[in-house]
């Protein structure tokens, strides 16, 4: 394969024309491909072999309309493919191609079982697909899925707690301006342009009457924070994602964190953050949404509404009384509540989401919109510095 494609750079005619028509083959698969006349051997073969078993046609009854599934529902023949994909496919790949057999194949069950779990690519989704699976689990399969999470949730402290840290901590820093600061505590841009008017042509310089700047953040508690999570089944990911967030956010002295799950019911995990494993096994995903029941706790919790960032991470498809969660959201943010309301924490972008309440939420100052993992730092930064949050253009 490196060769064939090493050579089509070269612009070789024949060898261009040959990989072309090897790659419609390997998208088209086997019956829809006869026409190329191009036949697979070795590792292209056992390629096409495992795409087939997940993405190729079934019956002739089905031939010619969406792609049904050859992959069977053998524990064993499963297995086997799961070890293909991880050999012919980057970890991205394998990733999707596990997916999309929970999602075509009904494979949840057998992820139930022990052998499965340990031949997987680990990822978010699978994290999400396992803890919507958690009260269907037998106890010998509990330890190895809690294995499983474990690694991906340790993968995401070390992709994002230093920076989280580190982002926070600067605008804890920011966060209390002073007017005779330290010498080392002086924010030399604000200075300089408080202070142009008193600049010395002949001296090339200005002469600062009036320093401005910030003190350091001491130990006790700067800031709290709520984050909200919906834990509706669209929500897998978020709440993956926010429950290290709330671990890392947790670790930091100068923050106390609360986290807060709801769907018709409330729960509240903050004695758990030390180990957002046990968070997401807390989690129950699936069921309805109460947004409503959700904020009135969350409120009942504010003892300092000035100093508190509420995070509520929502689709935002309301099951409780609409003009109430709309009336909280409006007597947070009155009291001095920082609210940000985030349609997802993810990379997948905005899911389906009401509109109409997201709108509401814009018109009382709380644009709702969609949030990656690495922009998370920098809108938590802004909320605890009150300035406007770094909302992403619409697409």
């Amino acid at each position: 394969m490196t060769d064939r494609t090493e050579a089509t750079a070269t612009g070789d005619p024949t060898t261009a024309a040959e990989e072309r028509l090897r790659r419609w083959r390997l998208v088209l698969g086997p019956d829809a491909a006869d026409g190329t006349g191009y036949g697979l051997t070795g590792r292209d073969a056992a390629m096409d072999g495992a795409l087939t078993a997940l993405y190729g046609k079934g019956d002739k009854a089905r031939q010619g309309r969406d792609r049904s599934a050859g992959l069977g529902a053998s524990a064993p023949s499963v297995a086997r493919w799961l070890g293909d994909i991880r050999t012919y496919f980057p970890s991205s790949v394998v990733q999707v191609m596990q997916r999309d057999a929970i999602d075509r194949l009904g494979l949840s069950t057998l992820l139930l079982e022990p052998e499965m779990l340990e031949a997987v690519e680990a990822d978010v989704h699978l994290v999400g697909t396992l803890l919507s699976l958690n009260k269907a689990m037998p106890e010998a399969t509990k330890e190895t899925a809690r294995a499983v999470v474990r690694k991906v949730v340790e993968d995401l402290e070390k992709r994002f707690a230093a920076r989280t840290r580190a982002t926070l901590t600067g605008a804890l820093d920011r966060g209390a301006r002073v007017t005779r600061p330290r010498h080392h505590d002086i924010d030399w841009n604000r200075t300089i342009a408080a202070n142009l008017k008193h600049y010395l042509p002949e001296h090339r310089t200005v002469v600062p009457e009036r320093l401005i700047g910030y003190g350091r953040a001491s130990r006790s508690v700067k800031k709290e924070v709520v984050l909200c999570i919906d834990q509706s089944g669209s929500m897998a990911a978020s709440v993956v994602y926010a429950s290290v967030f709330g671990a890392v956010l947790a670790s930091m002295r100068s923050i106390a964190t609360r986290l807060v799950v709801f769907d018709t019911a409330v729960v509240d995990l903050t004695d758990q953050l030390d180990d957002p494993v046990d968070v997401l096994f807390g989690t129950q995903l699936g069921g309805g949404t109460d947004i409503n029941r959700a904020l009135v706790y969350c409120q009942s919790q504010i003892t300092r509404p000035s100093e508190t960032v509420v995070v509520l991470i929502s689709d935002l498809y309301e099951g409780g009384i609409r003009d109430e969660m709309l009336k909280r959201v409006a007597a947070m943010k009155a009291s001095g509540v920082q609210f940000v309301a985030l349609l997802a924490l993810s990379d997948e972008g905005a899911p389906a989401y009401d509109r109409e309440h997201a709108a509401a939420l814009a018109a009382l100052g709380a644009p709702a919109f969609a949030c990656t993992p690495d922009l998370f730092p920098e809108v938590m930064a802004a909320a605890i510095e009150k300035r406007p949050l770094p909302v992403p253009e619409a697409t």
